[in-house]
């Protein structure tokens, strides 16, 4: 793949997992730091999360219970709590995978986790359905 290709799939990606929000951080990093927003954009997003192996929700899955064990991640998690519901998560189920990582990364971190999910939630609160994000991979 090459690095136009690598970055046209990584914009479709993203914008099919955050929606025109993810678009915009991207465009606002790059004003600052270009090289970081191509990073950003190609590989996450261009090679990771376009891969076949996992749908987009199990991606989601994984990526809030790899961002709860980090730790110090709430502004990220929020992101992602809100991308996991478009994906067709639950809130019930977000919440269950943190009560997952409680047993791994302890109950500070996950009580940090649950409150990025809580405020994710409330921004969702003024969408009564968060729209389903599609596969971009899927064609």
């Amino acid at each position: 793949m090459t690095d136009d290709e690598r970055q046209r799939l990584g914009r479709q990606t993203l914008a099919a997992i955050h929606g025109p929000v993810g678009l915009g951080y991207v465009d606002r990093l790059a004003e600052v730091a270009p090289e970081f927003a191509d990073l950003l954009v190609g590989f996450p997003y261009g090679e990771l999360y376009a891969r076949q192996g996992l749908d987009l929700r199990s991606r989601q899955i994984a990526t809030i219970a790899a961002l709860t064990v980090l730790g110090d991640s709430e502004h990220e998690l929020t992101i992602h709590v809100r991308s996991a519901m478009r994906a067709g998560l639950s809130k019930q189920e977000i919440l269950e995978v943190l009560l997952q990582m409680t047993a791994y990364a302890g109950f500070p971190r996950a009580l940090s986790a649950l409150k990025a999910a809580a405020k994710a939630f409330a921004e969702a609160d003024g969408d009564a359905r968060p729209e389903v994000m599609t596969d971009p991979s899927a064609g």
